[in-house]
């Protein structure tokens, strides 16, 4: 009984040390060396139930308090934080919105408390390259106003812009082969240019 309860402690407190907020079974599974996930998974299970740890998704544990832009990379992967969310903060749309929108290999909206995150489908090749999205310490990876400029014009080629300025120019063509899209390309163009 006691080796069992050990291992309960054990767990808690290597993710309580870890500097991750949210975590996969199978990120737990590595982390603690457990090779038996229904094992794991009814300990992890006893933990959300005794609120020392929550389960905001399916195969999803978190500490208490779990940052939500980290919970929004983790639920899909591969995907990033972008579009209306990383412009409204870069005060490129003014309009507020409160949900979490990032791309991924597939579209889909959930609501995880009373956070709405809204994912949406993007090209394989453009996901999965790296350039213009930032890798925080905090294990969120967010794209740069500019990545996600292109994101949401990629997606709604009529989307409205409300302030173009803070964008580096230079950076967004250095992006805009990732996409292999002439018609972005020419919105785009025409976009710069008539700002």
């Amino acid at each position: 009984m006691s080796s069992s309860l050990n291992s309960k402690v054990d767990i808690v407190l290597a993710l309580y040390k870890e500097s991750r907020t949210v975590f996969r079974l199978k990120d737990i599974a590595i982390l603690v060396g457990e090779e038996s996930f229904h094992s794991l998974n009814k300990k992890l299970n006893y933990y959300v139930q005794s609120g020392k740890l929550e389960n905001p998704r399916k195969g999803i544990y978190a500490k208490p308090g779990y940052n939500i832009e980290e919970l929004a990379c983790k639920i899909f992967s591969p995907s990033y934080i972008s579009l209306e969310y990383v412009l409204q903060k870069a005060g490129i749309v003014f309009q507020y919105d409160s949900r979490i929108t990032s791309v991924s290999y597939l579209s889909r909206d959930i609501e995880v408390g009373n956070q709405q995150l809204v994912f949406r489908k993007i090209k394989g090749s453009a996901l999965v390259n790296t350039l213009g999205i930032i890798r925080q310490t905090n294990h969120i990876n967010i794209a740069s106003p500019e990545r996600a400029f292109l994101d949401l014009l990629y997606l709604e080629k009529d989307y409205y812009f409300d302030n173009l300025n803070p964008l580096d120019k230079d950076l967004i063509y250095k992006l805009l082969p990732l996409y292999q899209s002439k018609s972005l390309s020419i919105i785009m163009t025409k976009m710069i240019k008539d700002d």
